[in-house]
């Protein structure tokens, strides 16, 4: 599927929870989420049949998200499904990892791919911390789990930030040495109520390369992935970086997302919002899946033609990241 622009849209990414099981500062605040009612989210069902009219029109990349994913009953279920479809190329997971020693054998036998990880320190006493009360034991137990199953390459998505993990950055980069890990440093983005965080703790990813001169960059292989690659000589994984602020990479973006809420929104960036819950449910549609595709081709084309983060009058989107999807 081609946007006004001409940039082919070929992948979904779907929150299927705005719940998590940790509090981070920069994506939630510290009461947590307000609970909802479990008609106000889509049902399982409901994602899929969203999936099902996307594969239909050229979508073959999907990424579940949340919150946490895998507090989510029945997602193993839903991979499997998706999985069976015909069309699908790629279907990979981001978790916290603190539930993943428990679930990776079975979201690998759901024939999961890959796996992205949210882990933006390696000390316990800093994760408890920015995570409001979590036990890293658990992340990196997650991880080696998950190294077993097959799962690779594993990606850890790291977010800097100022005075908390630059000190960080070499121990995270030694981690791509002997093992097949990408490790993918992220800059902070403002966004909903916590964009004030993310103003006062910025740093741009430029502090990697400050701190590693012997990185050599290398070819992602995706031309629409948002990292652009580096790699230690004779390393087995690779190092990414992703700047969507100081370097934005919108003229290469290929994705739309699904809120779990129901909202189809065709930038992360901005508060534009085409309602495809109210198609699900309207017991008016005679074709529910042609009400579907059109949902689907209208976000694709509303995608703008770039983010504001980097226009200094910009104003941060509504919603927070956990209500939108990592």
């Amino acid at each position: 599927m081609k946007d006004g622009l001409g940039r082919n849209i070929n992948y979904l990414r779907i929150s299927v929870t705005d719940r998590c099981n940790l509090r981070c500062r920069y994506c939630m605040p510290e009461e947590g989420v307000e609970k909802r009612d479990h008609g106000e989210i889509l049902t399982l069902e409901e994602i899929f049949d969203v999936v099902k009219a996307c594969t239909e029109l050229g979508i073959d990349k999907i990424r579940l998200t949340g919150g946490e994913p895998l507090v989510r009953e029945g997602l193993i279920g839903l991979i499997e499904k998706i999985t069976s479809l015909r069309g699908i190329k790629d279907v990979a997971l981001t978790t916290n990892g603190v539930l993943l020693k428990k679930y990776a054998h079975d979201l690998r036998e759901a024939g999961l791919k890959r796996i992205n990880i949210s882990l933006d320190t390696m000390n316990g006493t800093k994760y408890e911390y920015m995570t409001r009360g979590g036990d890293i034991k658990h992340v990196l137990e997650g991880i080696d789990e998950a190294l077993r199953m097959g799962l690779v390459p594993l990606k850890i998505n790291t977010v800097l930030s100022k005075d908390f993990n630059e000190d960080e950055i070499k121990d995270f980069v030694r981690l791509t040495l002997d093992k097949r890990i990408d490790v993918r440093f992220i800059e902070l983005m403002p966004l909903g109520q916590t964009a004030d965080f993310a103003s006062e703790h910025y740093l741009s990813n430029t502090a990697v390369l400050e701190k590693f001169k012997g990185l050599e960059p290398v070819e992602a292989g995706d031309k629409s992935s948002p990292a652009r690659y580096y790699r230690l000589p004779g390393a087995l994984g690779r190092v990414g970086l992703i700047n969507p602020i100081s370097n934005r990479f919108c003229s290469s973006c290929n994705r739309i997302r699904l809120t779990a809420d129901g909202k189809l929104k065709p930038c992360l960036h901005s508060d534009k919002e085409i309602d495809i819950k109210g198609v699900l449910r309207d017991s008016r549609q005679n074709d529910k899946y042609n009400a579907l595709w059109k949902a689907v081709l209208k976000t694709i084309q509303s995608k703008p033609e770039h983010h504001t983060l980097d226009d200094l009058c910009s104003k941060p989107v509504e919603r927070d990241m956990y209500r939108i999807g990592g």
